[in-house]
């Protein structure tokens, strides 16, 4: 499958290549003269090495070059987007792409990468040059026996929002289709997460950490088969940038409304938060875990795993990579269960997605790193699916797509 991104060497075989542009450093004489006459807000492109001569300039898609096809040796980019270079002309995909990453200064330029550009496109992110925005997500259109957890849209189907590194957020409805549900602006987010109804609506809600703040904000879900957000609100005035892994792990304290988990950066306490039964938002915290919670990297909440009603909770340990079940009890988590004895640390994200595929436990989906190696998919982006047992262990890992690389979050 996929090779990493920025690592291949491009070639006109090479299908779905990208690759970043060959780019020097500020002040490669004796072209700075030359390279500066590239207004702010264009792509701009020369015909010798040295960005001497004749200047090309540009900051709207072009399908074809013209005079200019084949001919850029020195480029610049003064834009605020990427700039995918296509060996192809139409923005074709068959040769090799080449990326050239936005310097609005212009204080770097370089070669195109290739001697064969003939089209060039503009793009928010890097990904965009061969893929769309957000990646592949596929689950069971069979009613799951265990509704609800995973839903954002009320369809039955397992869900998955997606940040891209544009700060926009995407809807994967489960068809394979992406559903564009914030323009922008969620970068200021230094954590996301979502499962469970908070509002008391009966949907699923997202909860978000505002990073320059501090301040925690509940985005309730409108119930639109596009799986879009209403307007948010203030549930943590300040103060949370002290807690991290912060999760929405689902009812803990039976009262019909669901739970946050954190942990104490200062402590390594871990603490729940209970979804609060009158207003939306969480009441006063409980400590469910006495200290030693820093020694896990990664939290997912997975829902009900082992079928005793209670949602459970997955911890990855970050000195072993071990893999740990942590079964839910009334207001807390029971004692631990070891369901993944190691090499957990290939894995850069774990996603609760529900029952994906409509057998009626609930399962787990994870996104890998460099580490990971397999016979389907190596490396950052791997998309891996893991069924769950229905006892709170997991089958074997089966990896779906290649194409998760190039976001920023995946909850």
């Amino acid at each position: 499958m996929r090779t990493s991104m920025l690592r291949r060497l491009a070639t006109v075989a090479t299908a779905l290549g990208l690759t970043s542009a060959g780019f020097l450093g500020t002040g490669a004489a004796p072209a700075q003269a030359a390279i500066s006459d590239c207004p702010s807000g264009y792509f701009c492109a020369w015909k010798t090495d040295n960005g001497t001569g004749t200047m090309y300039k540009t900051n709207v898609n072009t399908a074809t070059l013209g005079a200019w096809d084949n001919t850029f040796r020195s480029v610049v980019n003064r834009t605020n987007k990427f700039v995918c270079l296509h060996e192809d002309a139409n923005y074709g995909d068959s040769a090799a792409v080449y990326s050239s990453p936005p310097d609005p200064a212009g204080t770097e330029w370089g070669g195109p990468g290739t001697n064969s550009v003939s089209s060039l496109k503009f793009v928010p992110t890097e990904r965009e040059c061969v893929l769309p925005a957000y990646p592949e997500w596929y689950s069971s259109s069979t009613p799951p026996k265990v509704p609800g957890f995973g839903d954002l849209n009320s369809d039955t189907q397992s869900d998955v929002l997606v940040r891209d590194k544009a700060g926009r957020l995407w809807f994967l409805a489960g068809d394979g289709s992406g559903k564009l549900i914030g323009s922008g602006g969620w970068n200021a987010m230094n954590a996301l997460t979502r499962h469970g109804d908070f509002s008391g609506d009966g949907r699923e809600d997202v909860i978000a950490r505002e990073g320059s703040t501090g301040k925690l904000w509940l985005y309730p879900s409108t119930g639109s088969a596009t799986g879009a957000l209403g307007s948010r609100v203030l549930i943590g005035s300040g103060g949370w940038n002290a807690m991290d892994k912060i999760t929405a792990f689902g009812n803990l304290t039976s009262d019909n409304r669901s739970d946050l988990l954190a942990v104490e950066k200062s402590t390594g306490k871990l603490w729940l938060y209970p979804g609060n039964s009158t207003t939306s938002g969480i009441g006063a915290r409980k400590l469910i875990g006495s200290g030693g919670w820093n020694a896990m990297n990664a939290l997912a909440a997975p829902g009900d795993m082992n079928g005793d009603g209670w949602a459970d909770l997955i911890a990855r340990e970050g000195s072993t990579g071990k893999l740990w079940f942590y079964p839910g009890t009334s207001g807390g988590i029971g004692s631990r269960v070891l369901i993944g004895s190691g090499g957990w640390n290939v894995m850069a994200s774990f996603l609760a997605v529900g029952d994906f595929n409509g057998d009626g436990r609930n399962d787990l989906a994870t996104i890998t790193n460099s580490g990971y190696v397999s016979p389907e998919c190596r490396g950052v982006g791997c998309l891996v699916l893991y069924t769950g047992k229905g006892t709170g262990a997991l089958n074997a890992g089966v990896p779906e797509d290649g194409n998760w690389w190039g976001l920023n979050g995946a909850f």
